[in-house]
């Protein structure tokens, strides 16, 4: 999967934070090969001429260092003495922003959870969540509410009494 990290810096320096993420996470030798510079075309919609900026771009295959590439972000988030912010973008168009005032007061704990979050949004949803998901006969929304229904001999979910 392709997911794009776009930096800003409270400074206006979204170059040089952009750099300084990229030299921080190509230090991690699991994210070294899966992390690589885009140039994103940010004009406004029917501007003239473009307005070009620098995007990260991670390159993950199922399973990949997204705990890594998650920590690895967390921290250089918590490590930066200017407001800095990055917009991770998903393939689907989802987003996620992490902010690094909001980032450096957390305790040790915070940190970690973060990462695991992190982490989370930059995993693909394995075949069983996508499973799991699927609309069937007792549930068309392909929804189960807090595994309100229990599970059959087979694994299968369904309304107590449905047949």
């Amino acid at each position: 999967m392709r997911f794009t990290l776009d930096v800003q810096a409270a400074s206006g320096d979204h170059a040089g934070a952009t750099d300084e993420l990229y030299d921080w996470l190509r230090q991690d030798p699991e994210l070294r090969g899966v992390v690589r510079r885009d140039l994103a075309d940010s004009a406004p919609a029917g501007a003239m001429g473009g307005v070009w900026s620098e995007l990260l771009t991670l390159l993950l295959a199922p399973g990949g260092p997204t705990a890594a590439a998650g920590a690895a972000l967390v921290v250089w988030l918590q490590n930066r003495r200017s407001n800095v912010t990055v917009t991770i973008n998903r393939p689907d168009g989802t987003q996620m922003v992490v902010a690094s005032e909001k980032v450096r007061p957390l305790t040790a704990e915070g940190t970690s959870e973060l990462a695991q979050r992190v982490a989370e949004a930059l995993r693909e949803p394995s075949a069983r969540e996508t499973d799991e998901r699927a609309p069937t006969e007792d549930h068309p929304t392909g929804e189960d509410p807090a595994g309100e229904y229990p599970a059959d001999e087979d694994g299968s979910r369904r309304a107590e009494g449905a047949r």
